[in-house]
């Protein structure tokens, strides 16, 4: 069984509430990244791999992107994120953009 990668569905499964003012900032985030919908079925699963090692996929507050989260502080941890991380991207064919100086990457939209 799939999940249908609708604005409420990746709401409740990113642990968001479905409301008016969550639905208006994923809304923003889905129409500024490209290919969204194209990916947007395989965040799910990424966010489940993600949870297992202290990580998420959430939505950022300063763009209007998807990013994905890890608090790792070891280098073991942080090097997990980033192997899973990249080769989610590069299966999926995704762009990300790494926030300097943290263990965070905004998810741009689909290669062109």
């Amino acid at each position: 069984m799939s999940i249908k990668a609708d604005v409420e569905n990746l709401l409740i499964q990113l642990n968001y509430p479905a409301n008016e003012a969550t639905s208006k900032q994923m809304n923003e985030i889905i129409e500024n990244t490209p290919g969204f919908f194209e990916f947007a079925k395989h965040i799910f699963s990424l966010n489940d791999e993600l949870k297992k090692i202290g990580a998420t996929v959430a939505m950022s507050n300063s763009k209007p992107y998807l990013k994905l989260k890890s608090d790792a502080k070891e280098t073991r941890e942080i090097e997990e994120f980033t192997e899973i991380i990249n080769a989610w991207a590069k299966k999926y064919k995704v762009d990300l953009e790494k926030v300097e100086n943290k263990n965070t990457y905004y998810i741009l939209g689909k290669q062109s």
